[in-house]
């Protein structure tokens, strides 16, 4: 049996958690209980990713460990900065309402609206955990191209054992002993073969060979865009007011801009596929070509420097041994 792993913790801010509990509560705050209801929170996670490591493949677990790294890490922050919201403004039960800070303590609600909402993105995450190694091939799965070239070669197998099975038919006219079927699986053929629907004088069809070829196709050209992608250096640029970064980890194109953006530019941004995410505190969208393009094209996004400007025609790439590097 493999060893668990020790769940990652990250610091919790005691001397924080205590200033929130005195502004907020007559009651004394117990030394230590916010790191302990933290590691609480990652022990139950860890618990998770450990149950779904033994329903899955290996090539899965380090994905599953990275996924609770950063769940332990965005909780600590999450937690951290809540503490820190909740110090700002005392609760009127404290002070009493004679010149009590209604605007600050506006400010405060939204702020831990905020905050509120970075948390439930952050339990997001283990759904995540939940279903990796669950579902098909992702292409923010740093094992993509792996998994697709596993699946071709069984692919291309499975296209060399129908036409050998095939061949076996055609020069023997049975499938009673061929070398490549188990009895199971001879009958299973006799069976389809038998059938009114079976119109070919032979176990595998036209279509069965047909509809597997194509599918060797598509998996080739998607282990080759993959391959490009992962050869690909994309490097960022600051714009007026922000900056464009490449967040490779997380296979995003991340906008971070110096204040919240208005109305017609975040209307902009979501018409681009781009989206707000409370927890990396940036408009996003999956790292790839397209989203490079679209960001080079929005007129507030442009580079200040001239270095950093794109050629024409180029769509911001350019093809330089054997990889695609960002102008």
């Amino acid at each position: 049996m493999a060893e668990k792993s020790t769940p990652p913790y990250y610091p919790i801010r005691e001397d924080a958690a205590k200033r929130a509990k005195d502004m907020n509560s007559f009651s004394d705050y117990q030394p230590g209980s916010a790191t302990a209801e933290y590691h609480r929170c990652v022990d139950e996670a860890a618990a998770l990713a450990e149950r779904q490591k033994s329903h899955v493949d290996p090539m899965y677990h380090e994905k599953i460990d990275r996924l609770l790294d950063t769940y332990a890490r965005k909780l600590a922050n999450n937690m951290n900065e809540g503490f820190a919201i909740d110090a700002r403004v005392p609760s009127i039960l404290i002070t009493g309402g004679s010149n009590f800070p209604v605007r600050q303590k506006e400010k405060q609600n939204v702020a831990r609206d905020r905050n509120m909402a970075e948390w439930r993105d952050i339990q997001s995450l283990l759904d995540k955990i939940r279903s990796t190694g669950m579902g098909g091939i992702s292409a923010d799965d740093p094992q993509a191209i792996a998994k697709l070239e596993s699946k071709l070669a069984g692919l291309e197998r499975a296209q060399e054992r129908m036409k050998g099975v095939n061949a076996y038919y055609r020069k023997h006219k049975t499938l009673d002993g061929c070398p490549l079927l188990t009895q199971e699986q001879a009958e299973k053929l006799k069976s389809g073969m038998a059938s009114s629907w079976h119109l070919e004088d032979k176990p595998y069809p036209a279509w069965a060979l047909s509809n597997n070829s194509a599918e060797i196709r598509r998996v080739k050209g998607r282990i080759a865009s993959l391959s490009a992608h992962k050869a690909a250096h994309y490097e960022g640029w600051e714009f007026d007011g922000g900056r464009v970064e490449t967040n490779t980890e997380d296979n995003r194109l991340q906008i971070f801009f110096d204040e919240k953006p208005d109305t017609d530019a975040r209307s902009v941004l979501k018409s681009n596929g781009f989206r707000w995410s409370p927890n990396a505190g940036a408009w996003q969208r999956q790292l790839n070509n397209n989203a490079l393009y679209a960001a080079k094209h929005l007129d507030f996004l442009q580079p200040v420097s001239d270095e950093d400007l794109f050629e024409d025609g180029q769509d911001g790439l350019e093809q330089e041994d054997g990889g695609m590097h960002l102008l």
